[in-house]
């Protein structure tokens, strides 16, 4: 099989060129894409574990770590006790970091307005589909993969 024809390469290469434009574009922002994909996910699930926060961002928790280490020296988050877990916190956004999403969230917008700019409503959520439906079942081939 040729590289140009295989799944893995091209969701790869999309995935980079993406993030390469919204960086560019969130690059007056201060925040980074990897920020972005944290602070956003706060602002719509906030007070998430660490641990489920990298889940749903996709991220090792050692990287969530020092993306959350970043964004409450940016004042955008703050971690308060584990009301369930007085030894662990939770990451929760700050006025400043709501006030930040609500300005980079129309850019992200853009940004993907120009990626699918040539696709119907109907193929962009057709695409959001099977591109779910690819992540799932990556996802239980990798849990059904692991060492016990």
């Amino acid at each position: 099989m040729l590289l140009d024809d295989s799944i893995g390469f091209l969701i790869s290469r999309t995935g980079r060129r993406v993030t390469q434009l919204l960086a560019l574009h969130l690059a007056s922002t201060g925040i980074t894409t990897e920020q972005w994909s944290v602070l956003a996910r706060l602002c719509e699930e906030d007070a998430l574990s660490q641990k489920e926060l990298a889940s749903r961002v996709s991220k090792d928790q050692t990287n969530v770590t020092r993306i959350l280490d970043q964004l409450e020296r940016k004042g955008l988050i703050v971690r308060v006790v584990n009301p369930e877990d007085r030894r662990s916190h939770l990451p929760s956004v700050t006025a400043e970091g709501r006030a930040a999403y609500g300005e980079i969230a129309p850019l992200e917008e853009n940004v993907i307005s120009l990626v699918t700019e040539g696709l119907t409503p109907a193929q962009l959520s057709t695409l959001k589909e099977l591109l779910n439906r690819i992540a799932d079942a990556a996802g239980r081939h990798l849990n059904d993969n692991k060492p016990e």
